[in-house]
């Protein structure tokens, strides 16, 4: 279990459905990075405490619950240059996502562009 002087995961990411962020997360760990996986936005919050916060977050807003809420919430605790929104169809549009400042993947994505959009995130 973690403490509170472990270092913060590089990356944490939040996904309602598991095999997709099983698969995310498997590649990510993969290609070096040290990240956290949850289901719900209230576990992702844990982990975005300041002086504790990831370098990047994930949220994949296919079949999260509010995802309007989440990004909102999201848009105060980190910083969005630092945020990478998995799109999804029927929920937020991707120009909304933007104007918020964050990064978004549009639907379909390969596991690869969304460890490259890591990459490109985190520098």
């Amino acid at each position: 279990m973690a403490t509170d002087r472990d270092p913060p995961p590089d990356v944490v990411l939040l996904g309602a459905e598991w095999k997709e962020r099983a698969l995310i997360r498997a590649q990510l760990i993969e290609e070096g990075f040290e990240v956290v996986a949850t289901n719900t936005w209230s576990m992702m919050r844990r982990h975005l405490r300041p002086g504790r916060k990831p370098r990047v977050v994930i949220v994949d807003l296919k079949g999260l619950d509010e995802p309007e809420q989440v990004l909102r919430d999201l848009s105060v605790l980190m910083k969005p240059a630092r945020v990478l929104v998995l799109a999804a169809t029927a929920t937020v549009p991707l120009s909304q996502i933007s104007s918020l400042g964050f990064h978004g993947i549009r639907r379909p994505f390969t596991v690869a562009e969304v460890v490259s959009a890591v990459r490109s995130v985190q520098l």
